[in-house]
């Protein structure tokens, strides 16, 4: 029983990256998202809970400008996340947003902890203005970590804040470039996943429509060689045992008409029965060249050498096999049809070429093996032979080369009259199991 083939399949490393690209995004994304809102919260909580100093704390404005800091970002950001790729709406958001944190941080420094919003935010805006925005961020920091407005006028810290201020918004540009990069590369890596997982798509596809080209040819190959045996089977019949019935009848019918003369009569069933000796052994040769069971046990050198010497004893004709190179099992439709090129090669030279001597050659090559079939006959010229339509003994010149055809092989024919037949059969040397 022949084992079933494996179908192929992409490598599932691709795959699965792009899941764990899907997760990372949706866990990222997530906290981005919730991240405003609990800063906010934290600010809210530290500064009702510990006031800066004596200064006392405007409740009520700080939980307005809160509040409606937290809905400018739900309705903006969260809501509406299709406006991200609005460049002027993104602007005037992250505008009105910094201006909030600002405001929150003056009235109290403990919503430095909500000023780190605006890092994250700046990536919805494009090109320099993320770095702007996370300059701008980082002097708001700044102001939240000296102890708010209130302190660096009262203690005169404005060259400090400026100072840290500017240090602080070189170190977030400079994060900010690193991190944009990563986003670009990890974009191209989804990108290229995305590509990738494409391609393996249209492999897919092709390979499926391969197979389907694949099995189809098959079944074609394999109606076209029902076809061929059917023809070659006609052939057979109707050059030789057809006319050999016929041959038959018509001496017995002579011998009908001359039961009155017995020397006429005896001629002419004498050859009657030469005629049905003759049919017999024809149709025994073409059984004989139906079902090549010599293949099944012995090689093909071994096989070809039967053939070659029952045709020997049948037609009296001295015929002589070579195998030359290293012998080996090959492929059965390599040495089914290397044998019936040797058969009908063979059955050619018996009706045709009137020779004394036929020798076979069969040379295994590396990549190739060759069956030669030269005889010493009276040749013919097949340019002529195609011209007239003449396709004498089985199937024939035409039949062989299909054949050898067939196995992408080739088929030469050289002869001339008076100058004898040499029939070359070229095939690939496909190893036995090989080529299905």
């Amino acid at each position: 029983m022949a084992r079933p083939r494996r179908k192929w399949r992409p490598v599932s490393i691709e795959a699965e990256l792009r899941e764990e690209f899907d997760r990372w995004e949706s866990k990222g994304t997530l906290a981005l998202k919730l991240l405003p809102y609990v800063l906010l919260a934290v600010g809210v909580v530290v500064t009702l809970l510990r006031p800066m100093g004596d200064e006392p704390v405007h409740l009520t404005v700080v939980l307005g400008l809160s509040i409606t800091t937290a809905l400018w970002i739900l309705w903006f950001d969260t809501l509406h996340p299709a406006w991200h790729d609005n460049r002027p709406l993104m602007g005037f958001y992250y505008a009105g947003l910094m201006l909030q944190i600002a405001g929150l941080v003056a009235l109290a420094p403990w919503y430095g902890f909500f000023a780190f919003t605006g890092y994250p935010q700046a990536f919805h805006l494009h090109g320099r203005w993320r770095y702007a925005g996370a300059a701008a961020t980082a002097m708001i920091s700044a102001a939240a970590f000296l102890g708010g407005v209130g302190t660096i006028n009262a203690e005169d810290l404005w060259t400090a804040w400026l100072a840290v201020g500017a240090l602080s918004g070189v170190l977030a540009v400079a994060l900010f470039y690193f991190t944009e990069r990563a986003v670009h590369r990890n974009d191209m890596q989804r990108q290229a996943l995305v590509e990738l997982h494409e391609a393996n798509v249209k492999l897919e596809a092709a390979l499926a429509e391969n197979a389907g080209l694949q099995a189809q040819l098959m079944v074609q190959a394999r109606e076209a060689g029902v076809l061929d045996e059917r023809q070659r089977l006609a052939r057979e019949i109707h050059d030789t045992l057809a006319q050999s019935l016929a041959g038959i009848l018509t001496q017995l019918q002579a011998a009908e008409q001359t039961i009155d003369d017995p020397a006429t009569l005896r001629r002419h069933m004498t050859a009657a029965m030469t005629l049905t000796r003759d049919s017999l052994t024809e149709a025994r040769e073409t059984v004989y060249a139906v079902q090549p069971a010599v293949l099944a046990e012995a090689r093909l050198p071994d096989a070809i050498g039967a053939v070659a010497r029952q045709w020997s004893q049948v037609n009296a004709v001295e015929a002589a096999v070579t195998t030359t190179g290293d012998a080996r099992p090959l492929h059965a439709d390599v040495e089914v049809t290397l044998l019936r090129t040797a058969q009908e090669a063979l059955a050619n030279v018996a009706k045709h070429a009137r020779a004394g001597r036929v020798s076979l050659t069969l040379s295994y090559m590396e990549d190739l093996v060759t069956l030669d079939v030269l005889d010493d006959g009276v040749g013919f010229d097949p340019e002529a032979r195609r011209a007239n339509g003449s396709r004498n003994g089985g199937f024939g010149l035409a039949g062989m080369r299909q054949r050898v055809q067939r196995l992408a092989g080739r088929l030469d024919i050289e002869s001339e009259p008076g100058g004898g037949t040499a029939v070359s059969a070229t095939v690939p040397a496909i190893p036995a199991g090989g080529g299905d």
